[in-house]
C-alpha cells in the first residue's frame, strides 16, 4: 500500500505539490488564528456563586448563605468538589467539576440547582453567577492616579466604574473588569435618636420615607395637539438637598418634619473589603481585566491596550493610565524562545545535510518539508482547541529532531542511485521512486511508532492531564503529518531538488574521517562482547545513587518576569491599618533598582475571581528586562534582597510567580502548592492543631515558609437578646435586629439615580 501511494505520488507531481501549497495556506491561517497563551490553563472546570450579604458577619453569611448553598450543589451533575467559603458581606462557593465537562453546561446546571436554593436564603443575599473565566484569567492589570491632585480616589473610582469597565467589558474575550480600590462614592444619613423620639419617629419610618422619596414612574401617554405626549414623573434623589427635604410627618402646628430635622445627610465613602496602592504613594484605583475562559490571551491584551489608548483622551485633566501587569510580555518571551529554538533546529538540520551530502539542493527538501509539518500540527491544533503555549509549542520542538529522520535516509538512498550515472528525465523519475520504496515503508512504519509512543500522556487526569496533554497532542500531530508527508511529497521534492552531480559517498572527508574513527571502535566492540555488556550494567548501577538524590517536582518553575509578593497579616487588621501596612511593603520593595512598579493589593477586587480576606495582601511586581539588571544578579538573588529589604513583624513573607500561584489556588483552594487541611468542628481545637503543625513543619529540610491560617482571629461585639425583657416592651426578636442593622452598622436601604451613575443611600 505504502509502495502504491509513493507511485501515485510520483506520478501525479503537480496534484501533490498544490495539495502541499493548499497545506501551507491553510496552515499559516490556523498559525496566525490559533490563541496564545504562556502556559496551559491548570485550572479546573469551575462555576463560582457569589453571594452579597451587606453588612452580615462571616458566621451569619456561613450559617444563612454558604452552607444552604454548598449543601445544594452538592447534587449537581458531574460536580466533583464544593468549596465555600464565608466572609464579611460576602459568600463564596466553588463548584468543581470532571475533567471534560463543557463550562458552560455546567453554569448551565448550577444555575438550575441555585434557583432552587435562592428562595430558601435571606432577603438580602443576592447570589450571582461569576463570570465564564477563572483565576487564571487575570492577565492585564491597571490603575488610575492623578498626580496633580485635582481629583480623588473617590471620583477616580467613580470614572472607573461607570466609564472604563463598560468600554472595556465590551472587548471579544473580555469576560469581566473588576474594580479594586479607591472609594465607592455614598449618600449616608446619620439621625440622631433624641431627635427621633422628640417627633415620635423610629428609624424604620426614616427608611421607608427615603425609599418613598427617591423613585420616578410612567403615566401613560395622552394625545394633544394631534401630538402624543408621554408622562413621566421625576422623583430620583440626586444629590443631599434632595435627601434632606424628604418629609417624615407634620408637627401638631402642620409643619413638615424633614430628614435635615431629624439628621445629617453627607457624602462619603462606602464600606470596602479591598484596598489598593501604587509603588507605596497612597491609594489608587485600579481595574483587574479578566479573560474570558479559551480566549486568545495576546488579543484580547492588545485590544484592552488598544482602547485604553483611545480612551486616555477622554480622562479629565491629570488623570492618566498606569500598566501594573500585562502577561502579554510573558507570553511574547515564551513564544520568541521557542520560536528561535525552531529556527536554529532548522537551520542545523540543513547544516548536517549540507555537510554530509556535499549537495545543498538535497537541503531544500528538509526545508520545505519541516515547515510544511509544523503547519500541518497548527491546523490540527487550531480545530481541536489546543493553545500555542510553552508546552504545545515544545512538543514540536521535540519533534522536529525525529520529523527529519524519513527526509535524510530517502535522499541518501536517492544519492546512491544516482552516483555517477547520467539519467533522462523518466530515468530519473524512475530512480526516484525505487529509491524511496526501498526504504519509504519501513521509514513511514518507524515514523508512526514514534507518533504513538505519547498516546499514555493521553490517560493523564487533572493537573496533570491539562499539563502535558498539549505537549503530547502536538508531538504526536507533527510526527503524523511527517509521516505523511515522508511518502507524498518528500519523494516529489526529491525528484526536483536532487539533479546534477551527486558526490559519492567516500569522497566526502567528513564520513571519511567518520568512518575511519568508527571501524576500529566496532570492530573492538564486537571482539569483546561481554565485557562491553557489562560495563553497560556497571554504568546503569551506577545512576542509582545519583537518581535517589535527585528531587521531583510537578512542574518546573516558570519565571513569568514579574513577581508577587503574598505575605499573610494577622487576622483582625484594621482597614486603616492595612493600608498602611500595604503603602509600607510597597514603598520598600519599590527601591530596588530592578523593579519598575508595585501594584499593591489588599483584600479582595469586586470579582467573584478573588475570595482574599482583607489580611490578604498580593502585591504585583513588575520587572525591569533582564538586561538592564546589574550584573551578575539572579532571580534568586533579588528575592533575597527583597527579603531583607521588607521584614515587618507579624507578617510572613512569601516571593512568588503569579500565574503559578494562582494556579494553585485554584488547584489546592490554599495559597500554596503544599498544605495541611484540618477538619473538626471545634474552631479553637482546630487552630490549636495548626499552630502546633506551624512550629514541627517549619523544621522540616527544604521548608522555605510555613503559615498556619488563624481560623479564631475575627472579633465581635456581640449583641444578646433577652426575650422575656423585650416582650415586654412589645418588641420581638427582629425589632431589635433591626435596630442593630440600621442604627449601629448601617444599611444600603436605596440608591440614588445620577444619568449612567448610581450611588447607594445608606442610613
Amino acid at each position: 500500500m505504502i509502495e502504491r501511494v509513493i507511485r501515485w505520488s510520483v506520478d501525479n507531481r503537480a496534484a501533490v505539490l498544490l495539495v502541499a501549497a493548499v497545506l501551507a495556506a491553510w496552515g499559516a491561517w490556523a498559525l496566525k488564528e490559533t490563541p496564545v497563551d504562556a502556559i496551559p490553563d491548570l485550572s479546573d472546570v469551575q462555576v463560582i456563586i457569589r453571594t452579597n450579604y451587606p453588612g452580615q458577619s462571616p458566621q451569619v453569611v456561613e450559617d444563612q448563605v454558604t452552607y444552604p448553598l454548598t449543601t445544594a450543589m452538592l447534587a449537581v451533575p458531574g460536580s466533583t468538589a464544593v468549596r465555600g467559603y464565608s466572609f464579611f458581606g460576602d459568600s463564596y462557593v466553588y463548584v468543581l467539576f470532571e475533567d471534560g465537562t463543557d463550562l458552560y453546561w455546567a453554569r448551565s446546571r448550577v444555575l438550575e440547582y441555585l434557583s432552587q436554593v435562592t428562595p430558601r436564603l435571606p432577603a438580602g443575599a443576592r447570589p450571582a453567577l461569576g463570570p465564564d473565566a477563572t483565576g487564571v484569567g487575570w492577565v492585564f492589570n491597571y490603575v488610575l492616579v492623578d498626580r496633580s491632585g485635582r481629583h480623588d480616589v473617590a471620583e477616580l473610582r467613580s470614572l472607573q466604574d461607570w466609564f472604563l469597565k463598560y468600554e472595556l467589558q465590551a472587548l471579544p474575550g473580555v469576560a469581566e473588569v473588576a474594580s479594586v480600590g479607591g472609594f465607592v462614592r455614598q449618600y449616608q444619613v446619620t439621625v440622631d435618636p433624641q431627635r427621633l423620639r422628640a417627633y415620635g419617629l423610629t428609624i424604620m419610618d426614616v427608611r421607608r420615607a427615603i425609599d418613598a422619596g427617591n423613585r420616578e414612574v410612567g403615566g401613560s401617554a395622552i394625545e394633544m395637539g394631534e401630538a402624543e405626549y408621554m408622562i413621566r414623573a421625576t422623583g430620583y434623589v440626586d444629590d443631599v438637598a434632595d435627601l434632606e427635604a424628604i418629609p417624615l410627618t407634620l408637627s401638631d402646628n402642620g409643619v413638615p418634619v424633614t430628614i435635615a430635622d431629624v439628621g445629617e445627610v453627607r457624602t462619603g465613602p462606602a464600606m470596602r473589603r479591598g484596598i489598593a496602592d501604587l509603588d507605596g504613594e497612597g491609594e489608587v484605583t485600579g481595574g483587574i481585566v479578566v479573560m474570558r475562559w479559551g480566549e486568545n490571551a495576546v488579543e484580547v491584551i492588545d485590544g484592552v491596550k488598544r482602547r485604553l489608548a483611545e480612551l486616555e483622551a477622554s480622562l479629565p485633566d491629570g488623570v492618566e493610565i498606569v500598566i501594573t501587569y500585562d502577561r502579554s510580555a510573558l507570553i511574547e518571551r515564551a513564544v520568541s524562545t521557542l520560536g528561535t529554538t525552531l529556527v536554529e533546529e532548522l537551520i542545523l538540520v540543513t547544516f548536517v545535510c549540507a555537510v554530509f551530502l556535499f549537495h545543498l539542493r538535497s537541503t531544500l527538501v528538509t526545508a520545505v518539508t519541516l515547515p510544511l509539518g509544523v503547519l500541518a500540527a497548527f491546523i490540527a491544533m487550531y480545530h481541536l482547541g489546543v493553545n500555542a503555549n510553552i508546552m504545545s509549542l515544545g512538543g514540536i520542538a521535540i519533534a522536529i529532531g525525529v520529523m527529519v529522520d524519513a527526509s535524510i535516509v530517502m535522499i541518501e538512498n536517492l544519492h546512491r542511485h544516482l552516483e555517477g550515472r547520467k539519467l533522462s528525465r523518466a530515468e530519473h523519475w524512475e530512480a526516484v521512486y525505487q529509491s524511496c520504496r526501498e526504504v519509504g515503508p519501513a521509514l513511514f512504519f518507524s515514523l508512526l511508532v514514534i507518533t504513538v509512543s505519547f498516546f499514555p500522556v493521553f490517560a493523564l487526569e487533572a493537573q496533570e492531564g491539562r499539563l502535558f496533554a498539549p505537549l503530547a497532542y502536538t508531538k504526536t500531530f507533527s510526527m503524523a503529518a511527517a509521516s505523511i508527508l515522508a511518502i507524498t511529497v518528500v519523494p516529489v521534492l526529491m525528484g526536483y531538488f536532487i539533479r546534477g552531480r551527486i558526490t559519492p559517498e567516500a569522497k566526502n572527508p567528513v564520513n571519511r574521517a567518520l568512518l575511519a574513527t568508527y571501524r576500529p571502535a566496532i570492530g573492538i566492540v564486537l571482539r569483546h562482547p561481554w565485557a562491553v555488556v557489562m560495563l553497560a550494567l556497571a554504568l546503569v548501577a551506577a545512576t542509582a545513587w545519583p537518581i535517589s538524590r535527585i528531587g521531583t517536582e510537578f512542574m518546573p518553575d516558570l519565571d513569568e518576569g514579574d513577581l508577587m509578593y503574598m505575605p499573610v497579616t494577622l487576622p483582625s487588621v484594621s482597614p486603616g491599618k492595612a493600608r498602611q501596612i500595604l503603602q509600607q511593603t510597597d514603598r520598600l520593595i519599590r527601591t530596588v533598582p530592578e523593579v519598575v512598579t508595585v501594584f499593591g493589593k489588599m483584600g479582595r477586587a469586586e470579582t467573584a475571581t478573588d475570595p482574599a480576606p482583607l489580611t490578604m495582601i498580593e502585591t504585583v511586581i513588575q520587572l525591569k528586562p533582564r538586561d538592564q539588571w546589574r550584573p551578575g544578579l539572579t532571580l534568586e538573588d533579588l528575592k533575597a534582597e527583597l527579603n531583607r529589604v521588607v521584614s515587618f513583624p507579624g507578617l510572613t513573607n512569601s516571593w512568588v510567580m503569579p500565574i503559578k500561584t494562582r494556579i494553585d489556588m485554584l488547584a489546592t483552594g490554599i495559597r500554596t502548592p503544599v498544605g495541611v487541611k484540618i477538619a473538626g468542628p471545634d474552631l479553637a481545637v482546630i487552630e490549636t492543631l495548626g499552630r502546633e503543625l506551624e512550629t514541627v513543619i517549619r523544621g522540616v529540610p527544604g521548608t522555605a515558609s510555613v503559615y498556619a491560617e488563624r481560623v479564631m482571629g475575627g472579633r465581635y461585639l456581640t449583641v444578646d437578646v433577652d426575650r422575656s425583657r423585650a416582650a415586654r416592651y412589645g418588641l420581638n426578636v427582629d425589632d431589635i435586629q433591626a435596630y442593630v442593622a440600621f442604627a449601629m452598622g448601617g444599611m444600603n436601604v436605596s440608591e440614588s439615580v445620577e444619568g449612567r451613575e448610581r450611588y447607594p443611600i445608606n442610613l
